[in-house]
């Protein structure tokens, strides 16, 4: 049974802190390989800033293609929406029985996982890897990486380069569809 990480998020855009911590966690929670699952727009949360699904799609495949173990995923983009992280784990294990699926999130999210739909389920049926996030402790080693999507898209808008935080793959995708 491959051991499956799920790091979930927009990926708006996806950056070299991204690719650098699914590595890291990969590692550090012995998984055979990280599914970088892109979250498809909530249509309840209309946000601006967010590049078309498909983009955002496209650049985190094109950003992972040869890292060995990593895998840019669209498996949400085909659930009902809004797509809750438990529905997400439950159609990924119907999906694929050969795989025990492992939950990556941030020690921010983890502070509010009282929250979550169904969370006491997700707990108790996978395994969830805690990684640091700022002042927010994790269950696992990891680094801190000092880039945001935030950061990159701002970046793009004042014409400045991001070639140093977002791999060279995707560079001139990125400044294109952010600009």
């Amino acid at each position: 049974m491959q051991r499956t990480g799920i790091f979930g998020g927009s990926f708006n855009p996806i950056h070299n802190g991204h690719i650098a911590l699914a590595q890291q966690l990969r590692k550090e929670a012995s998984l055979d390989e990280v599914w970088l699952m892109v979250s498809p727009q909530n249509p309840l949360k209309q946000e601006s800033d967010l590049l078309a699904d498909h983009l955002r799609f496209m650049m985190a495949q094109k950003a992972v293609e040869d890292i060995e173990g990593i895998v840019a995923s669209d498996f949400e983009f085909h659930l009902p929406k809004p797509s809750y992280t438990w529905h997400t784990l439950l159609a990924l294990s119907q999906h694929y029985p050969d795989r025990e699926f492992v939950l990556m999130i941030g020690g921010d999210n983890w502070a509010h996982f009282t929250r979550w739909y169904h969370w006491k389920d997700i707990l108790r049926q996978y395994d969830v890897v805690v990684y640091p996030r700022d002042e927010y402790p994790g269950t696992v080693d990891a680094e801190l990486y000092p880039v945001s999507s935030t950061e990159i898209r701002e970046r793009v808008r004042k014409g400045e380069s991001v070639g140093q935080l977002v791999p060279s793959t995707i560079e001139h995708m990125v400044v294109e569809y952010y600009r």
